[in-house]
């Protein structure tokens, strides 16, 4: 259970937290953990190499010190752990291109609507939609680019975590730029992919996959992945971060056509933020399927529980939920019966 708030400051801390991201990605904006991942230095040393006037450089640390993403020494400022190992572009798991252009550029501004599409005083052709916002190659490449960066890495816990073995097709639905295909595929040298995403999309992945060394392997289906015809008997189907923005209604339409373009005992994969069945959190994957919702407001809070039950009732068993990001999203799997 999470703790409730029962003060003025616990309320407080809430209200500002919006505050905190946006000195996290004003930090992000100015290489700050990158600097100080080549040493501690101070808010002179900070101001000099980043060109910020040192009162503003001040202010920033200050305040990047009060949530725990750096450490004060003196007058000399080091990366915390977190962001050393996530926030560095001198990092193997960097993922602040994430953080800097996904989040900050894109998701921020969609939450100024979300009061309006919460009363539904925002008519429907108002709402910047999936569709809408991929559409527009500028904002396709910006989510794109980020998006990779930030999906690298549960791939690669997927991969692991998913027995592939003898598998040869992947059909990974929704799936972007390829991040999850080039994990998979990494771990399963005969596997081949088909990708199915928006036209911009698409063509941005393609960059991915070839640099990955696998355009031999992977096809793309440049398509609503709702609307477009999906190839048949595939030894795998993957969903990755599909549900929490399509219509609540799909999900079920989603997980039969999942069913039927499966090969028998083919395996069957939906990683996406996902709650508590009791809802009581965690607090990130509840407050990732809100901001989702400011642009898909018929979505549905999903539940690894409820995902299960989808599941079986299309027909899939040997049902399991796996934990994939810690607090924020989960891995439901399954086969089909051979």
């Amino acid at each position: 259970m999470p703790k409730l708030a029962e003060t003025a400051e616990d309320v407080s801390l809430i209200a500002f937290g919006f505050m905190a991201s946006k000195a996290l990605f004003a930090a992000l904006h100015i290489d700050v953990f990158t600097h100080l991942a080549e040493g501690a230095k101070s808010c002179a040393e900070i101001s000099e190499v980043t060109n910020v006037p040192e009162n503003r450089i001040i202010t920033l640390m200050t305040a990047l010190g009060s949530v725990g993403l750096v450490a004060r020494d003196g007058e000399r400022y080091a990366n915390s752990p977190g962001a050393e190992g996530f926030l560095s572009r001198a990092s193997k798991y960097d993922f602040g291109d994430y953080l800097r252009y996904q989040i900050d550029q894109q998701m921020y501004p969609f939450l100024g609507q979300l009061n309006e599409v919460l009363d539904g005083t925002l008519g429907p052709d108002a709402v910047d939609s999936y569709q809408h916002w991929m559409s527009d190659p500028d904002q396709a490449a910006l989510y794109s680019n980020a998006q990779h960066a930030g999906s690298l890495g549960p791939g690669r816990t997927i991969a692991r975590t998913i027995d592939l073995t003898g598998a040869k097709s992947l059909l990974d639905v929704g799936g972007g730029t390829g991040a999850m295909t080039i994990r998979l595929l990494e771990a399963n040298p005969e596997l081949t992919s088909t990708i199915i995403d928006f036209p911009n999309v698409s063509e941005i992945g393609w960059r991915f996959i070839s640099e990955a060394g696998m355009v031999d392997r992977v096809r793309y289906i440049p398509s609503n992945a709702l609307k477009a015809e999906w190839p048949g008997e595939q030894d795998a189907v993957l969903m990755s971060y599909l549900f929490s923005g399509v219509p609540g209604e799909e999900v079920p339409v989603l997980v039969q056509r999942a069913f039927d373009c499966l090969a028998p005992n083919g395996t069957y994969m939906v990683h996406d933020f996902m709650v508590e069945e009791d809802r009581s959190g965690p607090a990130q994957a509840a407050l990732w399927q809100l901001q989702h919702m400011a642009f898909t407001p018929d979505a549905h809070s999903v539940t690894a529980g409820g995902l299960k039950r989808e599941m079986t009732k299309a027909g899939f068993i040997d049902v399991h939920d796996d934990q994939t990001i810690p607090g924020l999203t989960h891995l439901v799997h399954a086969k089909k019966p051979s």
